[in-house]
């Protein structure tokens, strides 16, 4: 018995013991800007300025509020339009590939001014193609290019996925908020299209190659069960060429991001840039400045080209409730207690055996039956 107790008090005394840590690096005061965008000499030039916040911190984004000028080397300016919090454009203008470019950022809150180092524009070659593998339980999607020169070496791509889906039940009903109405063409709420972009960051290099081409260079894997895939899919690819410099920033920001988290991964390193504060040049910015011209490229993958034993798994579960106006067992009116106040959404009528008379509908949870809860009714104007 007195073991007992011994151990118990020992127990008591180190969870008691117990006192949150907090390491510096997770409650460190400090924030730092991020400079996300390329200077585009054939496209709309799209710089997302923010600043970092702590892993504790519950706010995820922390837009900054700047004046943003591309500058030329030979003295040319140019402003950039905020079209959104932290985001900022410029469209509607070509620059010259024969120049260099850097980018001059002020920012509203300090006055605090940073300035990119000039880069020589470089000419994205063409994507030759994109093209995908259906393997195993996974969808691949890659891409291919060369530039005949053998001067580009360097490539980043980036993409934005689009895709039609369906809700898992078609809805023939709505309610108007008094009664059970047909529902019609522009109520529609069973197909629906979705979007997102690409969340890793995706590199190429010829460097130690005789001829400068990417074959199969890979984009992004789609599983055989996703939604993406269910009934057609579209993917808009863009290329970047970069220096050395600009593909050595990346690859260290790609190992401190997404390869990292076992004993075997490479130790995080510290990112150089090639953006500064003209007032503090050790102050750490997060970013990456290059220029030149932008590549694009869209396919689109119908679910006919696509092998027919993979099927599509909701991310939700699903069934159909039998809702009457005058329940068979408990006479309760569930049309008035659940369809008309929008609890769930009603699918298709019930009737009657032989008889025409409506009793009441089938009818299930929203997100089992309205798409525009993941996505937008409106189809895109490049879908086809």
């Amino acid at each position: 018995m007195r073991n007992w107790k011994t151990l118990l008090f020992v127990i008591m005394l180190a969870v008691g013991c117990k006192k949150p840590y907090n390491p510096k690096v997770i409650s460190s005061p400090n924030s730092y800007l991020v400079v996300e965008g390329v200077i585009s000499t054939n496209d709309v030039t799209t710089i997302k300025l923010s600043r970092t916040v702590n892993l504790s911190s519950s706010v995820t984004t922390n837009p900054v509020q700047a004046s943003v000028v591309i500058e030329c080397d030979n003295g040319s300016n140019y402003g950039l339009n905020e079209v959104s919090n932290g985001v900022y454009q410029l469209s509607g203008v070509t620059l010259d590939n024969t120049r260099k470019f850097r980018l001059r950022i002020t920012t509203s809150d300090n006055n605090k001014v940073y300035l990119s180092d000039y880069e020589q524009a470089k000419i994205t070659p063409p994507i030759d193609s994109i093209g995908f593998i259906a393997t195993g339980n996974k969808l691949q999607l890659y891409a291919n290019t060369h530039d005949p020169n053998n001067n580009t070496r360097y490539y980043r791509f980036d993409y934005t996925e689009t895709w039609k889906f369906h809700s898992q039940y078609y809805s023939n009903y709505v309610s108007n908020g008094t009664e059970i109405v047909p529902r019609n063409a522009d109520q529609q709420i069973y197909y629906c299209f979705a979007n997102s972009t690409s969340s890793t960051i995706i590199l190429g290099s010829t460097a130690k190659l005789k001829q400068d081409l990417l074959f199969q260079a890979p984009l992004t894997a789609i599983e055989s069960t996703s939604e993406k895939i269910e009934l057609k899919y579209s993917i808009l690819v863009h290329e970047y060429a970069l220096t050395a410099d600009g593909y050595k920033f990346w690859e260290n920001l790609k190992t401190n991001t997404e390869q990292l988290g076992s004993i075997f991964d490479a130790e995080p390193s510290q990112l150089i840039g090639n953006i500064h504060n003209t007032a503090d040049p050790g102050e750490p910015v997060i970013g990456y400045i290059s220029a030149g011209t932008i590549q694009s490229k869209r396919i689109f993958i119908a679910s006919e080209q696509l092998p027919q034993s993979w099927k599509t798994v909701y991310p939700y579960y699903c069934v159909a409730d039998s809702l009457y106006y005058s329940h068979p067992k408990t006479g309760r009116n569930d049309v008035a207690l659940v369809l008309i106040p929008g609890v769930e959404i009603p699918i298709s009528g019930i009737y009657l055996q032989g008889s025409p008379a409506l009793v009441g509908y089938t009818a299930s949870d929203a997100q089992c039956v309205d798409c525009t809860l993941r996505g937008s009714t409106q189809q895109p104007a490049f879908w086809q």
